[in-house]
């Protein structure tokens, strides 16, 4: 009556070997180490840079307990922080600034635990430590930046309707474009009104004949509202491609973004993460030999600017003059992928948004036979990718940029022209360093609370129902470990209110043992035998169990869609505590009990505590 069969036995305990593996890398810890990244994309960290940081530490006199090369960055392990902030100054020195040197926490999970891809839980900056930024958007920069794209939108469109005009110039808060005379106005009027719809345009006739284009209070608030929007999807982007795991990265206020980096030791590192971001620029370039000369000596031409080209297989540097004025950016594009052209090099092909493949598209034909270049601006500096004759004329959107350039240089071109640019530039307003002794601290308080509760919890039970509260305690500890085994596995970050929800799901999972006891001690008394009692209890207990837990979970369900932050992080443990401690009250301790009662033909009474039967006389 109350046996599984062995399939079940087997499901159980593979269940709880799994969960002793995928929870046994969170007591390891970490070792602190170095990491060495690029700080631009052109720049790559390949073996010889590996070889180049072991040679510096070993000279400053350091040894790493270990050396890790992922093909994008190069991590050395040291025993302690001394030897930690050691190695950083002396690789900061050798490898020079075109080289992030950072201070980094790395797990120390054994080679075999690695192997079938058990990894420590991932901890939030409360847990862990961090860097914690308030971060303020320059409005201003964005309106400016928003006035500068709309004065070329209509430099371009009055080009396109062959209407002649003398200057189209940015003032601190409208564009202005300047015309002949008052009929030119009137048909310059409305060629920008349905141009710019949402903005207003004022036509100025008798002796400046001119029309004046500026942003509506609604039009700014759009446009701050955007820049916001653009700008967290942008950090995002970077963040999370660069590899930061579990940032917190969300608006607060009208037009601030609060980003938080768990497990990164040095602002600088973290400053340097926000500030990584690259757009592609088109400019024509000026091939007159004179000029190039001239800027070269150092008499850069009026409206030029002296850049460098990557050449060649060696990828030397050779002097370029290019235009200042931009005439595509990286706002118009959808979307880069890195591929090969058809030389088999390496290439990114861009596809662009209809404006820009129709800007591209007359500049191409306007320019056969000159030089179009593609500049990839990053960090605020720029550099050639390639510089390109135009043959014929480009239409359809799709660009193709190949140079000197490798396959993981085209996917990391590729990748930061998809995480765009910023709207605007950013101003930090706010920064905090969680160091990672109150992260411990706080890890502490945490894991001895669950203790204690658990502890209690165990106590409790055994007192009250004897075996049966034994075989609960047990059931207990098994959800606690498949629940910590979910949290690993998954890559949930656990942050201080998931340590509560934790130990609140501790509390609700004894809840389905105390159901399925007082149900067996209801069947007892009235007059089952005890095979009978431990089946029916089981069994209509279930129903009681799921219709809360399903309540519950829909509660939690629901902080999960409409919270943020740590509201969710504690939802997200809560809904997974839910379904484990199902599993483990039902499954797990039905499995015990049919082991120790289920295969006893004669049993006469149960170890579940006292049994009140009431007395009859009375009833």
């Amino acid at each position: 009556m109350n046996r599984y069969p062995l399939w079940k036995f087997v499901l159980i305990v593979v269940a709880l070997i799994a969960a002793f593996l995928y929870t046994l890398p969170n007591f390891f810890g970490e070792s602190p180490a170095v990491q060495i990244s690029s700080a631009r994309t052109m720049v790559k960290v390949d073996a010889s840079t590996q070889t180049r940081a072991v040679a510096a530490v070993k000279q400053a006199g350091l040894n790493p307990d270990d050396v890790l090369f992922d093909g994008a960055s190069v991590k050395l392990r040291f025993k302690d922080i001394d030897a930690q902030l050691k190695a950083k100054d002396a690789l900061q020195a050798a490898l020079g600034d075109d080289y992030v040197v950072a201070l980094n926490l790395l797990p120390q999970t054994p080679a075999w635990l690695q192997s079938i891809g058990a990894k420590p839980m991932f901890l939030g900056l409360d847990l862990r430590g961090g860097v914690h930024f308030l971060l303020e958007v320059d409005m201003k920069a964005a309106v400016d930046k928003a006035l500068e794209k709309t004065a070329g939108d209509i430099r371009r469109e009055l080009k396109d309707q062959k209407i002649r005009y003398g200057a189209v110039a940015r003032n601190r808060d409208s564009v202005e474009v300047q015309l002949r005379d008052a009929a030119t106005v009137d048909a310059t009027l409305p060629v920008v009104t349905k141009l710019l719809p949402n903005l207003q345009v004022s036509p100025v006739k008798g002796d400046s004949n001119k029309i004046i284009v500026t942003y509506p209070q609604a039009a700014l608030q759009k446009l701050s509202e955007d820049a916001v929007k653009q700008n967290i999807t942008t950090l995002h982007n970077r963040v999370n491609e660069l590899g930061v795991a579990e940032p917190v990265i969300q608006q607060q206020g009208a037009g601030r973004i609060v980003v938080e980096l768990p497990g990164i030791q040095d602002t600088a590192k973290a400053k340097d993460i926000l500030g990584r971001t690259a757009t592609l620029e088109v400019r024509l370039v000026d091939d007159d030999p004179a000029d190039l000369q001239a800027a070269i000596g150092g008499n850069v031409p009026a409206g030029t600017e002296l850049m460098s080209e990557r050449r060649g297989s060696n990828g030397q540097n050779v002097p370029i003059l290019v235009r200042k004025e931009v005439e595509l950016t990286g706002d118009n594009i959808n979307d880069a992928q890195a591929g090969f052209d058809e030389h088999n090099n390496a290439s990114v092909n861009i596809n662009l948004d209809s404006t820009g493949a129709t800007i591209f598209k007359d500049l191409s034909r306007d320019n056969i036979g000159k030089r179009i270049a593609m500049i990839l601006v990053e960090k605020g500096k720029g550099e050639v990718v390639t510089a390109p004759v135009v043959r014929s004329e480009i239409g359809g959107g799709r660009v193709q940029i190949s140079g000197s350039m490798g396959v993981a240089e085209a996917n990391d071109t590729a990748l930061l022209l998809r995480a765009g640019s910023l709207a605007a530039p950013m101003n930090i307003v706010e920064e905090r360093t969680i160091g990672p002794s109150l992260g411990k601290d706080n890890i502490k308080k945490g894991f001895d609370s669950t203790l204690y509760g658990f502890a209690a919890i165990a106590i409790f039970m055994v007192i009250y129902y004897r075996v049966f509260g034994l075989v609960s305690a047990v059931s207990l500890g098994g959800n606690l470990l498949l629940l910590v085994a979910l949290l690993s596995a998954i890559g949930i970050t656990l942050t201080l209110p998931g340590i509560a929800a934790i130990a609140l799901t501790l509390g609700m999972a004894i809840d389905s043992n105390v159901l399925i006891n007082e149900r067996i001690r209801e069947e007892l008394r009235n007059g089952m035998t005890p095979q009978a009692a431990i089946s029916n209890g089981y069994s209509h207990a279930w129903a009681t169990i799921l219709d809360s837990n399903v309540t519950t979970l829909i509660a939690g369900v629901a902080l999960l869609i409409f919270g943020s932050g740590a509201i969710r992080g504690f939802a997200v443990v809560h809904c997974l505590g839910i379904l484990t401690s199902m599993f483990s009250a039902v499954v797990v301790s039905r499995g015990i009990i049919n082991l120790i009662y289920g295969y006893r033909r004669r049993l006469t009474s149960l170890s579940i505590g006292q049994v009140w039967v009431p007395d009859q006389k009375n009833a």
